[in-house]
């Protein structure tokens, strides 16, 4: 087993350069109370910030420098933390960092409820008094909008005051799954007894060996059958919340209070789940190849992870990685490469796994630091796909910044993963083109499958619960396990089809599933993945327009909502047609390893 590094061995070249954001722990400290000072600043303007529009800009101003001053800070304390997980001095910093915003939102809550009790011509005025203004017209007309869903401001103060204590049947369903849950043994390839965990299992799922695979599946939900009651009750407190929350605040429903936020007509979600499901004759097929490749009587839920084909023993070593990336993201033209090299030159990337360091990856930053990369490169395939993906997150957050003010340099959440897909597709795409390895060419278009599969359907497999779900709590239903259990092996029954055997373990998987705490996420992804397959579609054709369409809305940031910023790039979110470009390009993958296979 090849050694891990402690932090302290890695080379610097291999390291982000986080010293760019704070030299020392000293500065780092100083800023902390720079901070602190200017939010006790802040809080004298309260009842006086729409008094005239020299405070009005004032206080908007002020605002942004602090969250723009917090959000650096925690990007050093975060990053730094992630380094080493077992750092303690690291941990402080970051907890004092989450100390801070509380404390600002305890001091600035104000703002919001003071603009809204202010009578909206009084604003117009203020633009022509102060013109400046007008760069922020778009954030205060967006406050506007909450209007009917924001309290009066001592109602407000107690929801800020509160908000420590919300979300702790999360915070207790993380410490059962993570840390409390005891899973036991099972018998890896070579018959040994080794220990079970909700992470390794998803190693031992993919295993060669069926019987390996067959042990873990049954084991690890035999558990999860075991806590079916604590884990409902967690799940419909975190329900139960945002569905009082969502009242609360005045909205009809908490569905409406999730769209809410992105101005996003419930027809993107309807014609997505219709769309797919329209279709899932064509995931039926992935599970007929899967059972053709695999030469199994019977396709059985713990068969499906398992890889279509071994892994490649093509090494890929980051620098060969590097220009592979930089290789297949050439369709968007020579000012996307050239910007995108300093990510390999001016020490974005913290490359290699090191002792205690964060596992995964992630792209962060903040508007005033480089948009970063944390990655555990190991030299396999899939790793040359996160670096693409991970930079496609990047690149979004450096033309973003690079192009709007600080109030507009920031993307939604809504189209946060098309950029890093759209990289993904374009890497796989070139990797195609120019392996001549029929090997790496099936474990390319193997890795293809798997991502059209588990983004596209499985996310709508999960959303159709997640609203199942909430809606029982709305219509004032009770929920029992029984009936979560019930509703999701039937969906699963949908899903995998006939040529399928739908085991009945399969009913607690949703147990396992933190994203269902996350009020509506998993549906992007979805969104997400169908976006950048149409925007591949036009890059890949040749079409300057489209791709500079792309990069254009790559450059808007946030200065509008996440429909109309997708629409720059020739993307409309309501029309089928998105979604079924995405069904097409996994039907076609699909043809396309048939084809792969007979040669």
């Amino acid at each position: 087993m090849d050694h891990i590094k402690e932090r302290r061995e890695v080379p610097k070249e291999f390291q982000w350069h986080l010293e760019r954001i704070f030299k020392t722990d000293e500065e780092f400290q100083k800023e902390i109370e720079a901070v602190r000072k200017q939010i006790d600043e802040f809080a004298k303007l309260e009842g006086h910030t729409t008094e005239s529009a020299k405070t009005f800009y004032r206080s908007i101003t002020a605002g942004n420098e602090i969250e723009r001053r917090l959000n650096k800070l925690y990007t050093y304390a975060s990053m730094k933390s992630d380094e080493d997980v077992a750092n303690t001095e690291n941990q402080a910093k970051k907890e004092q960092v989450v100390n801070l915003y509380n404390y600002a939102s305890s001091k600035m809550y104000f703002q919001t409820p003071e603009l809204l009790n202010t009578e909206k011509e009084v604003i117009e005025s203020f633009y022509q008094a102060e013109p400046k203004l007008l760069e922020h017209k778009t954030n205060i007309e967006e406050v506007y909008r909450y209007k009917p869903h924001t309290l009066p401001k001592e109602e407000e103060k107690l929801l800020s005051n509160l908000s420590s204590a919300f979300g702790n049947d999360e915070t207790t369903y993380g410490y059962l799954t993570d840390s409390d849950l005891d899973f036991g043994t099972i018998h890896d390839e070579n018959g040994v007894e080794v220990p079970l965990t909700d992470t390794n299992f998803s190693i031992y799922i993919k295993s060669p060996k069926r019987e390996v695979r067959k042990e873990a599946f049954e084991r690890l939900y035999e558990v999860y059958k075991q806590f079916q009651n604590t884990i409902t009750a967690t799940f419909n407190g975190a329900i139960k919340q945002n569905v009082a929350m969502a009242h609360i605040k005045h909205y009809k429903t908490s569905f409406e209070a999730a769209l809410f936020g992105d101005e996003l007509d419930p027809k993107v979600y309807d014609t997505l789940v219709s769309s797919v499901r329209n279709h899932l004759d064509v995931l039926h097929d992935y599970y007929r190849l899967r059972k053709e490749v695999l030469n199994l009587k019977e396709l059985h839920l713990y068969d499906v992870y398992t890889n279509l084909v071994p892994d490649t023993d093509t090494k890929y070593p980051f620098e060969t990685a590097s220009r592979l990336v930089l290789d297949a993201l050439k369709p968007l033209g020579d000012a996307y490469i050239n910007d995108l090299k300093q990510a390999f030159t001016e020490g974005w990337i913290d490359i290699y796994p090191n002792k205690n360091k964060r596992g995964g990856a992630y792209s962060s930053g903040s508007y005033d630091t480089m948009p970063y990369v944390l990655l555990n490169y190991q030299d396999k395939l899939d790793d040359v796909s996160t670096l693409a993906h991970e930079l496609g997150h990047s690149m979004h957050s450096f033309y973003t910044r690079k192009n709007q003010p600080y109030q507009y340099g920031d993307y939604p959440i809504f189209v946060a993963e098309v950029a890093s897909t759209v990289n993904e597709l374009l890497l796989a795409k070139h990797m195609l083109k120019v392996s001549t390895n029929k090997n790496e060419r099936l474990a390319i278009l193997n890795q293809l499958l798997e991502l059209f599969k588990g983004t596209i359907y499985r996310q709508v497999m999960f959303a159709e619960f997640e609203k199942y779900a909430y809606d029982l709590v709305e219509q004032d239903e009770v929920i029992t396990p029984d009936k979560l259990c019930k509703k999701y092996y039937e969906l699963n029954q949908d899903y995998f089809g006939s040529d399928v055997v739908v085991d009945k373990e399969i009913a607690y998987e949703w147990e396992k599933v933190p994203h269902f705490y996350y009020h509506f996420y998993v549906y992007k992804y979805a969104t997400g993945i169908s976006a950048a397959c149409h925007i591949v579609e036009g890059i890949l054709s040749g079409d300057e327009a489209k791709r500079d369409a792309y990069l254009k809305m790559l450059a808007n940031g946030c200065r509008e909502n996440p429909l109309n910023t997708l629409k720059i790039a020739g993307v409309d979110m309501t029309d089928k047609e998105v979604y079924e470009s995405a069904i097409r390009m996994f039907a076609d993958t699909i043809e396309e390893f048939r084809n792969e296979l007979k040669s």
